[in-house]
């Protein structure tokens, strides 16, 4: 099931301006960020410890920014 990274993107502008500032920060190419961002890559676990540490996430919300599962809009008729 993919995750639900909106929270996560929106800290990495609030802190970084663009996801190019952020990916240099942390070592990692835009399109490693984007990939993981979209779900097409998980996050390693140093990858993610970077991540946590450059955008300052207190360590009681990282579930929110890493472990959050998208919900699909269902509609019934």
């Amino acid at each position: 099931m993919p995750y639900d990274y909106r929270k996560l993107r929106g800290r990495i502008k609030e802190k970084f301006g663009t996801q190019a500032e952020f990916s240099k920060n942390i070592g990692l190419s835009e399109v490693s960020v984007s990939n993981k961002l979209n779900n097409v890559v998980d996050w390693g676990q140093d990858e993610m410890e970077n991540a946590i540490h450059a955008l300052e996430i207190p360590f009681s919300d990282i579930h929110a920014y890493f472990f959050t599962h998208k919900v699909e809009n269902i509609s019934t008729k």
